[in-house]
C-alpha cells in the first residue's frame, strides 16, 4: 500500500519533501504533481528502480522515452551535449513551464541511456516537483500516468490515482488536482525546432 502524503503548492512542507527524497533514495517509485498531468517518477541514478518504471510502462528500459526533470538549466550541462545559443535562449524563455525538450543525448547520460541519441528534459513549473528534484540533487525520470479510460486520458484526482497505483508505487504526492493536458513537446535535437506534440505549452517561445 501506497504512502499517501499531501503536500501544498504554493509553499512545500521541507519535512515532507525531505520523506519525499527519502523514498526516492531507497529506489523507491513516487507519483508526484507537475504544471501538467500527474507524472510516476524514481532516482534518474537507481537501475532497479528505473527498471520498475519501464515494466509498469511494458516497455524495454533502453527504448524507453522517459524524460529528466531537472530543477533548473543548470542541471542540463550533465545529460546533453553543449547546446547552442539559440537553442538556449528558447530554453530559457519557456522553462520552467509545460514543455518537455528533446535535446541531443550529453556522454554522462546513466547506464541504461548511455546509447541514446536524444533526451527529453523538463522543467515543470511546479514548486513540489522542483523542490523535490533539488533536495534529491539529481533529477528525476518522469512518464505521465494514463488512464485506460479514452475520456480521462488523464487522471486528475490524487485520490483516485491513490487507488488505482497504490499497489504499484511506494508514494503518491497529493499536490491538488492535476491537470488533463500533457506538455507540449518539442524538439531541438536538428536545425530547425519540431513540434511532436502540441500540449499546454504555447508554440509563441519561437
Amino acid at each position: 500500500m501506497a504512502e499517501f502524503i499531501r503536500i501544498y503548492e504554493e509553499n512545500p512542507n521541507p519535512k515532507a519533501i525531505e520523506k519525499v527524497v527519502a523514498v526516492l533514495k531507497r529506489g523507491g517509485l513516487i507519483i508526484y504533481p507537475t504544471d501538467t498531468v500527474y507524472g510516476l517518477g524514481c532516482d534518474i541514478t537507481n537501475i532497479k528502480a528505473l527498471e520498475r518504471v519501464a515494466r509498469i510502462k511494458q516497455v524495454k528500459l533502453e527504448k524507453a522515452n522517459f524524460s529528466f526533470v531537472c530543477h533548473d538549466l543548470s542541471n542540463l550541462s550533465d545529460y546533453v551535449k553543449q547546446i547552442d545559443t539559440t537553442t538556449f535562449k528558447i530554453l530559457k524563455r519557456a522553462l520552467p513551464g509545460p514543455y518537455t525538450f528533446v535535446l541531443p543525448g550529453g556522454k554522462s547520460l546513466p547506464n541504461p541511456f548511455k546509447k541514446r541519441k536524444t533526451v527529453g528534459i523538463r522543467v515543470p513549473n511546479n514548486n513540489i516537483a522542483l523542490d523535490i528534484v533539488k533536495r534529491l540533487g539529481n533529477p528525476i525520470i518522469s512518464t505521465s500516468i494514463h488512464d485506460e479510460d479514452e475520456v480521462l486520458e488523464y487522471t486528475t484526482d490524487p485520490e483516485l490515482i491513490l487507488e488505482k497505483w497504490s499497489n504499484l508505487v511506494d508514494l503518491v504526492i497529493d499536490g491538488g488536482y492535476g491537470d488533463n493536458e500533457a506538455s507540449t513537446v518539442i524538439d531541438l535535437s536538428e536545425d530547425e525546432p519540431i513540434i511532436l506534440r502540441e500540449g499546454k505549452g504555447s508554440l509563441e517561445i519561437f
